[in-house]
């Protein structure tokens, strides 16, 4: 028996639980089911067949999303001198570029959403991993925030514009946004394309068997939605 409050439930029974729903109809029922009283965010989540133990396997990486997240995103920059010059002309909301910044963060300070770094600042962003790697902050090669400074201002802009980082959590599942429940289906589509062909390409040659066995959609307020895995993967960008 399904537990809820009132709206959940009358949420709930819009949808068919033994049922798979191709993308599109997936896309257009967790707009209808979402009942939060603010803008929701759509979640993608992915169950793979992937060991996070196996390096090889523990896949992580950034998609930048056509459309956008439909949110403000806060971006810090590690950086010092003419570094630090181009990520405030490119419209990053915080700059570190000294021992007091880095000790600010120390203390606990962690109010913002991305942290990008220049290679020569990383000796001191090296402090902060205790801080920094629990909460997916700590800026790092592999997902593109750690960047020379020739690309700053490239990246500073696409993150703020909606890129996200995709990664292989510890029960081998991926979580990603791919925008607000008021946005047009369309956009949703483009957006989950983005994310689905990236992680297609990443699947790491020792992955055996189904790659992605499980797909669901979910609003921030609102039941799954299973969805067709093999379409899933199949989506392509425009």
């Amino acid at each position: 028996m399904v537990k809820g409050g009132k709206k959940y439930l009358e949420a709930f029974a819009k949808v068919d639980r033994d049922n798979v729903y191709s993308v599109a109809e997936a896309i257009k029922l967790v707009r209808e089911v979402s009942y939060s009283s603010f803008d929701g965010t759509v979640e993608l989540h992915l169950r793979t067949n992937l060991d996070p133990r196996r390096a090889d396997q523990a896949i992580r990486g950034v998609v930048r999303l056509p459309n956008g997240l439909g949110k403000t995103v806060r971006v810090l920059v590690f950086a010092a001198g003419e570094a630090a010059r181009i990520a405030e002309d490119a419209g990053a909301d915080f700059i570190i570029s000294d021992d007091e910044g880095v000790q600010k963060i120390m203390n606990g300070w962690v109010d913002f959403d991305v942290a990008i770094a220049v290679p020569d600042m990383m000796r001191h962003v090296g402090r902060l991993g205790r801080v920094l790697g629990p909460r997916g902050l700590m800026p790092t090669p592999k997902t593109g925030t750690v960047v020379p400074e020739d690309d700053l201002a490239q990246v500073v802009d696409e993150t703020k514009a909606g890129r996200v980082e995709y990664r292989l959590d510890r029960s081998g599942n991926i979580h990603c946004p791919i925008g607000k429940v008021s946005f047009p289906e369309e956009h949703l589509n483009e957006n989950m394309a983005a994310i689905m062909s990236t992680i297609r390409r990443a699947r790491p040659a020792a992955a055996k068997g189904l790659f992605v066995r499980r797909v669901t959609l979910a609003p921030t307020m609102g039941p799954g939605i299973k969805v067709d895995p093999a379409e899933a993967l199949a989506m392509e960008t425009a």
